[in-house]
């Protein structure tokens, strides 16, 4: 079983032979706006999970993905000459879903600071519905002791 320091270092390689690859060699047309992302290797350097985005529309994710499904065993080829290892890892590509996960985290922290917002507002004109400080205070002169 490989140590986890190798399996990040054979990742890294994978990375940059993959985004290679995908920029300067494969010329597939439906291949859109790629980026890959994170590549993740399993302990025994078998198989290669790599993540990739896609700028673009429904339609273009699903091409690239096809695309690159048909452009795999040449990536592994690609990778294979690179890493020089004994036996090289089987592809897997994963679109990522961070930029869409993103995207809606900032929807909701933009719909929060709204609702603060509003409540700002409502703020501004409001008073107290009894005194500003509501707690007795023992410096205060009480009525009891009169």
């Amino acid at each position: 079983m490989a140590d986890s320091a190798r399996a990040l270092k054979v990742a890294g390689t994978i990375k940059k032979v993959v985004a290679g690859a995908l920029e300067r060699e494969i010329k597939d047309p439906r291949l859109g706006f790629v980026t890959v992302t994170d590549v993740r290797v399993t302990g025994d350097l078998q198989q290669a999970s790599v993540f990739y985005t896609v700028y673009g529309s429904e339609e273009d994710r699903e091409n690239t993905a096809k695309a690159l499904k048909s452009a795999t065993g040449h990536l592994r080829t690609l990778v294979g000459r690179e890493l020089s290892i004994r036996l090289t890892p089987s592809l897997e590509f994963h679109l990522d879903a961070v930029p869409e996960t993103a995207k809606s985290l900032e929807d909701k922290l933009a719909e929060a600071a709204a609702r603060d917002a509003e409540l700002a507002k409502l703020r501004e004109g409001a008073t107290y519905a009894g005194e500003a400080d509501p707690y007795k205070h023992p410096d205060d002169e009480s009525d009891d002791e009169a």
